[in-house]
């Protein structure tokens, strides 16, 4: 176990904002992430973290995954003073980290979000990884289903996928799943890429439209200058941003500022 204490950093905020579909709360203060085919556990007093994994594993993967490295605190400082409906969605999401997580594990559940929600989206995800996704022990004894690889996916029939809850969105997981399978698509090539380009190639995918596009170079790829569009950031920009928001103000970080704006408006929805 590793523990640290850290500014601009909360598990629950992290797991409620949309952007991670296998992290959940498991006690008041606890909480677990698969990512991948690896599994941890967390627990958070505050600005206390501990971090159940080796020393090896938080440095080689955990750190980056979490975006650690990075001073939120400096986006945060960055808002015009004079946005109080920016600076309010900061303070309220101000523990939100921009996590970096597999990009196939990103296409696939941001294929699966459309015309979803956060319950509903989990829920799919827990599926295909139950029925395709390898099964896994920890270094506990936990048991897990890793995330399902492009090729056993691509082995499913479109039928089996929809007995997953997936509906007309089984479709568009097969045939990306057929294309990275059969070389078709390179992951690993879209991964260098950089954010144009990479938007663009991940549009060639069936299914994928640029709020999708977007959210996986966000979230996947970690550029930061992606900002999707999606129902609750269209009402906030209509609402509070009528000459479109100022991306050049935040030029490098637009997607921070996103996820402060959905964060905001989710939880004013919810009412988390």
């Amino acid at each position: 176990m590793l523990t640290i204490e850290m500014d601009n950093f909360d598990l629950g905020q992290i797991c409620r904002s949309g952007q991670c579909f296998r992290m959940e709360q498991t006690g008041e203060n606890s909480y677990c992430v698969i990512a991948g085919d690896r599994y941890l556990k967390l627990t958070q007093e505050r600005g206390i973290v501990n971090f159940f994994c080796s020393q090896e594993d938080f440095i080689s993967y955990w750190i980056s995954y979490f975006d650690l490295d990075n001073d939120y605190g400096e986006y945060i400082n960055s808002i015009n003073p004079r946005d109080t409906y920016l600076k309010e969605a900061a303070q309220a999401g101000k523990g939100i980290r921009i996590l970096r997580q597999d990009l196939w594990e990103m296409i696939i559940s941001f294929l699966i979000s459309q015309q979803n929600n956060i319950v509903r989206i989990r829920r799919c995800i827990q599926n295909i990884c139950r029925e395709f996704g390898e099964k896994k022990r920890d270094d506990q004894g936990v048991e897990y289903n890793a995330f399902p690889t492009p090729g056993s996916l691509a082995r499913a029939s479109e039928e089996q996928l929809k007995e997953c809850n997936l509906g007309y969105r089984a479709r568009y997981v097969l045939k990306a799943a057929e294309s990275v399978a059969s070389g078709q698509v390179s992951l690993n090539k879209i991964s260098t890429m950089k954010y144009k380009d990479a938007r663009n190639e991940l549009l060639k995918l069936c299914g994928v439209g640029e709020k999708v596009a977007d959210c996986i170079c966000l979230f996947a790829l970690h550029h930061l200058e992606a900002f999707p569009v999606d129902t609750h950031i269209r009402q906030a920009l209509d609402a509070h941003y009528k000459r479109g928001f100022p991306r050049r103000r935040y030029r490098g970080f637009q997607g921070v500022m996103q996820q402060y704006i959905f964060y905001y408006e989710l939880t004013k929805t919810t009412g988390k």
